[in-house]
């Protein structure tokens, strides 16, 4: 039964018609979580059936010696401190290696701003990949990553983005979003991106053939409102390109870094986050429940309050492992598709670009 107050939401819902800023604020501060939760269900099954998705997939991450400051950021270190590191090529191509027999599609690639990293470097680290898989799907560089290339290359972005398709770019990530608020952006990470100028490069991205992934970072200093206007603009912008192929709300884990007094977010939050993003954003395909931020059993939840992706078999995550996650390293084949099918749904392997991997 969904609860009286969300019931003029249900109905826009039911009709297919977008909900409004209004709308979000009202669901934000609902904690019917199972009204929110059945009405998220109902459009993914709209859009993808009992299809979800999961990936064979490696991350990389070349370095972590990064020159902004970010508070919420574990995963940062300066040149020098303990714990940095960067990565030759001849890492990256070892590492490229070692998973050769594994059936992996996608390799997702990112890393902090290294000044003592050349611009060809970053060139150098798609064409090892791209040269020892060059059936892999590559998906690399935040917008972040792109403007910070163009501003040691001296290239607009649309040039670097065209230097990074030519040696194998195929998709980019979502990370560097953070929340779209100026609010939060001068308290917690100054040096990066506007949204403006965030969106603008997926768009570019968008032009060149380029699909990209969206993310909203909660539970930290952002408020409700601040959530809402997010999922708004990155609507608005996906109006204009159709580029965006998925988007993944990100929890912030506190643990080991300036802002480590902060609780975690719940799982209540969590699969909150994931309804709501199905419901806002009707002009995304996907939503996806990242079990390396959440854990297994609560994405497993996620996929009946909208959610229809879990990622992927991922192999060595630094990022969220050194913010304190406890979730494992990676998950075999098996282990997703049971991950899937114990929910009595449809387990379906993809690549980075969502085309479907048939079993050999």
């Amino acid at each position: 039964m969904i609860s009286s107050d969300l019931q003029p939401i249900y109905k826009k819902v039911e009709n297919n018609e977008r909900l409004s800023y209004e709308d979000g604020l009202i669901l934000y501060n609902s904690n019917d979580l199972l009204s929110i939760g059945k009405m998220a269900d109902m459009v993914r099954k709209r859009k993808n059936g009992n299809r979800t998705y999961f990936a064979m997939n490696q991350h990389i991450n070349p370095t972590n010696i990064c020159r902004n400051s970010c508070l919420f950021c574990a995963y940062y270190r300066k040149d020098g401190e303990d714990g940095a590191y960067r990565m030759s090529l001849d890492t990256i191509r070892k590492k490229v290696k070692e998973r050769l027999g594994e059936g992996i599609k996608e390799i997702h690639i990112v890393g902090g701003l290294d000044d003592k990293l050349p611009y060809e470097y970053y060139l150098d680290v798609l064409r090892t990949v791209r040269e020892i898989r060059p059936e892999v799907n590559i998906k690399a560089y935040t917008a972040v990553e792109i403007a910070y290339l163009s501003e040691r290359s001296g290239k607009p972005w649309d040039a670097v983005l065209d230097d990074l398709i030519a040696v194998g770019l195929q998709a980019m990530p979502g990370g560097g979003a953070e929340i779209f608020s100026e609010r939060v952006k001068r308290k917690l990470f100054m040096d990066k991106l506007s949204s403006q100028d965030w969106i603008k490069i997926h768009h570019i991205a968008h032009s060149k053939g380029v699909r990209t992934n969206a993310t909203m970072l909660y539970g930290h200093i952002e408020k409700l409102e601040e959530r809402v206007e997010h999922l708004v603009l990155l609507r608005e912008a996906q109006d204009v390109s159709s580029g965006f192929l998925t988007f993944i709300p990100l929890a912030f884990h506190p643990e080991n870094t300036k802002m480590h007094k902060l609780p975690r977010a719940t799982g209540f939050d969590d699969l909150k986050n994931i309804a709501i993003s199905r419901l806002m954003l009707d002009n995304f395909d996907h939503i996806k429940a990242y079990w390396v931020m959440m854990g297994t059993k609560t994405a497993q939840i996620a996929l009946s309050f909208g959610a229809d992706d879990i990622d992927g078999s991922v192999v060595e995550e630094r990022i969220y492992h050194m913010a304190g996650s406890d979730s494992a390293q990676m998950m075999t084949k098996n282990q997703m598709r049971a991950l899937i099918t114990e929910c009595g749904l449809e387990a379906i392997e993809r690549d980075a670009l969502y085309n479907e991997v048939k079993e050999q």
